[in-house]
């Protein structure tokens, strides 16, 4: 059993398909293990994003990930990291073939519907960043 990390970002929560996303991961045999609604601070974002601080868009990031509340969750099942990357699709939803979350959903490559963690120890180290220990079932 694997854990990760997913963030329904602001343009779906704005467009009311949090419950769309989340019902397609249960409906792929994942477990909702917690979830909460959160608004993001820089100082989170620039921990999260400390990959693309450089890069000329950050800001746009930072601007568009505070601009709504976000929903953050925890997904487990058998080979979560995974799965869940692939019902998403790639990160660019104008490339992500329909029947993915982004091909069917996503708008562009920051309007992409969520973020996930990308292997099993970023999966770790987001949930920790994103809940508290009480936060999660044991």
């Amino acid at each position: 059993m694997e854990r990760t990390l997913i963030l329904c970002k602001p343009d779906c929560v704005e467009r009311n398909l949090s419950g769309e996303v989340l019902s397609r991961f249960e409906r792929a045999g994942l477990r909702i293990q917690a979830a909460k609604m959160m608004r993001l601070t820089p100082e989170l974002l620039a921990e999260h994003y400390s990959h693309l601080r450089d890069r000329p868009f950050f800001p746009e990031i930072l601007s568009f990930m505070m601009s709504q509340p976000v929903l953050a969750a925890i997904l487990s099942g058998d080979n979560a990291v995974a799965k869940v990357r692939e019902l998403l699709g790639p990160t660019d939803s104008r490339k992500a073939p329909k029947g993915t979350l982004r091909g069917d959903l996503g708008t562009d490559g920051m309007h992409n519907i969520a973020h996930a963690s990308d292997s099993n120890e970023s999966a770790e180290i987001e949930v920790r960043r994103f809940f508290r220990a009480d936060e999660i079932p044991a």
